[in-house]
C-alpha cells in the first residue's frame, strides 16, 4: 500500500515542482469544460432562434367566389405570416424563390397554387377536392433545419386547416341554427306528415285495389282504342259513301225541283180549263134552264152535256198524273236518302214527306171532283133515258145536276186556290228546305272527313300515351310491394322515434349559439400540458450528455499525454503501478469533472433540480470513467487507447443522448444496456430534471458494475497481458511512427 501511495505522491510531486507539467496538467483539467461548455452554449436555445430561418413564400392564388363572395385566402395567409416572427419569412416571386432556395440562401420555399382559394371553396360542392400548397426544401444546407422548417410548414397547414374548419363548421351550425328555427315553425306541417305516412299506410291496400282496377280499365281503354281505329277506316268509307249519296239525292231534288217548275205551267192551264169548262157548263145549264127544253133534241143536249164533262175528267186525269209524277220522283229521292247513313239525312226525308202528303191531298180531291163529274156523266145518261120516260122529272134533274155542277165549280175553284197559295208553294219550299238541309249534312260530312285523319292520329297518340300509362301503372303494380314495404318500415320508424326521441329535444340541439361552436371546432381539443420534470430549454436538458461527454473526452486526453506507466518498474509490482497511477489519474479527472459541473451550474446558468446532486454525480461517474479508460491503456497500452476511442464512438451513437433509444437502429438499441454512457447520462439527467431515487439507484449500481469490472481487470491481467503487449509495443516502436 506504501508503494502505491509513493507512485501517487511521487506524480503529485513532479506535477508541483514542474512548471510545464502543471501547465500542461492544468490545461488537461479546463479542456474538457471548455468541451462541454461551448457545446450547451451552442445549443440552449436553438428553436427559440427560428425567426432567423429565412424561408421564401410564393403566393400565386387568384382567388375565388363562393355563393357571390370573393375569397383569397392565399392573401389573408399572407397577411398572417407577415405579423408572424415565428420565421423569418420572405415574400417574393417564384424564380426568384427558387434561385435563393438553390444557392442556399433559403432553407425551404413555401408556394401556394393559383387554384388553392377555388379548391378550398368546392366544400359546397357535392364533391369536394382538397387544396395543397407546394413545399420545396433545400436538405444540404443543414440537418436539422429541415425539421424545423418542416414544423413551419405543417404549422401554417394546421392554422389554415384549423382556420377552415372553424369558418366552415361556424357555417354549418348557423345553419342548424336556423334549421332548429324552421323545424320549430314546420313542427305542426311535421306532424301532420306522421299523420299522412298513418293515413298512407292504413290505405295502402285500398291503394294497391285501385292500382290494379286502373290497369285492367287501362287494358280494355286500349282495347276500345284499337276497335276505334280498325273503325277509322269504315269511318272513312261511310262518310265518302253520305258526300255521294247527299250529291246524288241534291242532284234529284234540282231534277224534281225543274220538273215542278216545268209542269206547272201546265198544271195552272189545266186548272184553268177545267174552271172555264165548270163555268161554261153551269152557263149552259142555266141557259137550258131559262130556255124552254126541246125533248126532241134531249138526245143531243146530253151528248153536249156528255162531251164537256168528259173533257173535264180527261182535264183532271192529267193534273192527277203529272202530280202523281211528281209525287214519284219525291218518292225515289226519299228511297235513295234511306239508304244513305248520315243522321241529317233525316230532316231532309222529312220535309219530303210532308211535300208528298199535299199532292196526295190534292189527288184526293181531284178524285172527288171526278167523281163528282162521272156522276154528272152518269146522271146525263139517266137525263136521257128520263127525257124519254118522265119529262115532268127533267127538271128536277136539271135542277140537280146544276146544283152538282155549281158544286163542282165552287170546288175547282176552291182547288185551284188551295194549290195556288198553299200546294205549289209548299211543295217548292219544302224542296229548297231539303236541298238547305242536304247542303248542311254535306258540310258536316266534309267537316267529318277532313277529321278523320287527326282522329286518327289523336287515336294513334292516345294509344302510345295509354300504352306508356299501361306500362306506368305495370312498373306501379311491380314497385307496390317494395313501396308497401317502405310505406311500413317509414311508419314503425316513426313509432319507433316517436317513442325514443322527442322532436322538441332535437329542435333544442340543433338551436345553438354558432359562435361558440365555431370557437369549439376551432380548438376542440385544448392541450394542458403539465411538466413533470420541467427543463427549461434545450441547452439544459442536452446538460447532462454534453458533460458526460467532457467528462471522457478528459479522460482521453490523459491517456493521450500521460503515461500509466512509472519509472523504476522493477520497484513496484504492476499491481502497485496499476493503483498507484489510477490515483493520479483519477484525482485530476476528479478536478475536470469538478469543473465542469461548476461551470454548468454558474457560468452557464443550467436550470437544474438538484446542483449539488450534479456536482457529486459528476465525481462518481468521473471515478467510474477513468478507472475504465486507465485499465484499458494500463492493460492493452496503445491497444487500449483504441479501445477507448471505439467506445467513446459507440457511446455518443447508442447510449440515447441525443435521440431516444427507441429510434436508434437495431444495432445500437441491442449494446446501449452495455455503454456506461447510458447510465451516467440518465444519472445526470435525474439531478438536473429531478431525481427519482429508484432511477438514480438503479445507475449507480450499474455504473459501480462497469468500474468493478475494470478494477479487475487491470489488477489481476495487467502483467500477464503486459508481458504479451510489451511484444507489441516493441514492434510498434520499430516501425518509427509510434513512441
Amino acid at each position: 500500500m506504501k508503494n502505491i501511495f509513493r507512485i501517487f505522491s511521487k506524480d503529485v510531486k513532479n506535477t508541483g515542482t514542474n512548471w510545464v507539467a502543471l501547465i500542461l496538467i492544468g490545461g488537461l483539467i479546463i479542456l474538457p469544460s471548455l468541451y462541454a461548455w461551448f457545446n450547451i452554449k451552442a445549443s440552449w436555445d436553438p428553436y427559440g432562434q427560428t425567426d432567423q430561418i429565412p424561408i421564401g413564400v410564393v403566393n400565386e392564388d387568384t382567388g375565388a367566389t363562393v355563393r357571390d363572395e370573393d375569397i383569397d385566402v392565399g392573401q389573408e395567409l399572407v397577411d398572417n405570416l407577415k405579423e408572424n416572427r415565428s420565421m423569418d419569412w420572405h415574400f417574393e416571386d417564384r424564380d426568384e424563390a427558387m434561385d435563393n432556395l438553390e444557392n442556399g440562401d433559403y432553407f425551404a420555399v413555401i408556394v401556394i397554387p393559383e387554384n388553392f382559394s377555388s379548391k378550398l371553396s368546392t366544400v359546397v360542392n357535392d364533391k369536394p377536392e382538397k387544396a395543397e400548397m407546394e413545399y420545396y426544401v433545400n436538405e444540404k444546407i443543414n440537418a436539422i433545419a429541415p425539421k424545423i422548417t418542416d414544423k413551419g410548414a405543417s404549422a401554417i397547414t394546421d392554422e389554415i386547416s384549423s382556420n377552415f374548419i372553424s369558418t366552415v363548421n361556424g357555417v354549418i351550425f348557423d345553419m342548424f341554427n336556423d334549421i332548429g328555427i324552421e323545424l320549430e315553425q314546420d313542427l305542426p306541417d311535421i306532424e301532420r306528415f306522421e299523420n299522412y305516412i298513418f293515413n298512407l299506410e292504413e290505405n295502402l291496400p285500398e291503394i294497391k285495389q285501385l292500382v290494379d282496377q286502373s290497369l285492367t280499365d287501362a287494358s280494355s281503354a286500349e282495347e276500345m282504342i284499337n276497335q276505334a281505329q280498325a273503325l277509322v277506316p269504315e269511318a272513312e268509307r261511310v262518310t265518302n259513301d253520305g258526300l255521294n249519296t247527299i250529291d246524288n239525292t241534291t242532284a234529284f231534288l234540282n231534277k224534281a225541283e225543274d220538273r215542278l217548275n216545268e209542269v206547272a205551267p201546265q198544271i195552272q192551264a189545266d186548272l184553268e180549263r177545267v174552271q172555264q169548262v165548270a163555268d161554261e157548263t153551269n152557263t149552259f145549264l142555266k141557259e137550258v134552264q131559262s130556255a124552254g127544253i126541246d125533248f126532241g133534241s134531249g138526245t143531243d143536249l146530253t151528248n153536249q152535256l156528255d162531251e164537256q164533262v168528259t173533257q173535264q175528267i180527261e182535264a183532271i186525269s192529267s193534273i192527277e198524273e203529272t202530280l202523281r209524277q211528281v209525287q214519284q220522283q219525291q218518292n225515289e229521292n226519299v228511297e235513295e236518302g234511306e239508304n244513305g247513313d248520315t243522321p241529317d239525312q233525316g230532316a231532309g226525308e222529312g220535309n219530303q214527306g210532308q211535300g208528298s202528303q199535299q199532292i196526295e191531298q190534292a189527288l184526293q180531291e181531284l178524285a172527288t171532283i171526278r167523281a163528282g163529274l162521272e156522276t154528272a156523266q152518269e146522271r146525263s145518261n139517266d137525263v136521257r133515258t128520263f127525257i124519254q120516260d118522265k119529262q115532268s122529272e127533267v127538271e128536277a134533274v136539271f135542277n140537280d145536276l146544276q146544283g152538282l155542277v155549281e158544286n163542282t165549280s165552287a170546288n175547282i175553284d176552291a182547288f185551284v186556290t188551295e194549290y195556288n197559295e198553299n200546294i205549289e208553294p209548299k211543295v217548292l219550299a219544302e224542296v229548297d228546305s231539303a236541298k238547305t238541309t242536304l247542303a248542311e249534312a254535306r258540310g258536316i260530312l266534309v267537316d267529318i272527313q277532313t277529321a278523320i285523319p287527326e282522329v286518327e292520329r289523336i287515336l294513334g297518340s292516345t294509344e302510345a300515351d295509354l300504352g306508356d300509362g299501361k306500362g306506368m301503372l305495370e312498373k306501379v303494380q311491380n314497385e307496390f310491394p317494395y313501396v308497401n314495404d317502405k310505406v311500413n318500415e317509414l311508419a314503425d320508424r316513426i313509432r319507433e322515434i316517436q317513442g325514443e326521441t322527442d322532436i322538441g329535444e332535437i329542435i333544442e340541439l340543433l338551436r345553438n349559439d354558432p359562435e361558440a361552436e365555431q370557437g369549439f371546432f376551432a380548438e376542440p381539443v385544448q392541450l394542458n400540458e403539465n411538466k413533470l420534470f420541467p427543463i427549461e430549454n434545450y441547452g439544459s436538458g442536452m446538460t447532462p450528455f454534453y458533460t458526460v461527454l467532457a467528462i471522457w473526452v478528459g479522460g482521453l486526453l490523459l491517456i493521450s499525454l500521460l503515461s500509466t506507466d512509472t519509472t523504476n518498474m522493477e520497484s513496484y509490482s504492476s499491481r502497485q503501478v496499476y493503483f498507484g497511477k489510477l490515483f493520479t489519474f483519477m484525482t485530476i479527472g476528479f478536478l475536470q469533472s469538478t469543473i465542469v459541473s461548476l461551470g454548468d451550474i454558474f457560468l452557464l446558468n443550467v436550470s437544474m433540480a438538484s446542483p449539488g446532486w450534479f456536482v457529486l454525480f459528476g465525481l462518481l461517474i468521473s471515478l467510474v470513467f477513468m478507472i475504465i479508460i486507465y485499465t484499458l491503456v494500463s492493460v492493452f497500452g496503445d491497444i487500449g487507447k483504441a479501445m477507448v476511442i471505439v467506445l467513446l464512438v459507440l457511446q455518443i451513437a447508442g447510449s440515447g443522448g441525443t435521440y431516444p433509444v427507441v429510434l436508434l437502429p437495431e444495432f445500437f438499441q441491442v449494446i446501449h444496456p452495455f455503454l456506461p454512457f447510458s447510465y451516467a447520462i440518465d444519472l445526470m439527467r435525474e439531478a438536473v430534471g429531478g431525481i427519482v431515487w429508484d432511477r438514480v439507484l438503479h445507475d449507480i449500481l450499474f455504473l459501480g458494475i462497469f468500474g468493478i469490472a475494470a478494477i479487475i481487470l487491470g489488477a489481476f491481467l495487467k502483467q500477464p497481458i503486459n508481458r504479451q503487449s510489451k511484444k507489441i509495443k516493441q514492434k510498434s516502436k520499430e516501425s518509427g511512427l509510434f513512441h
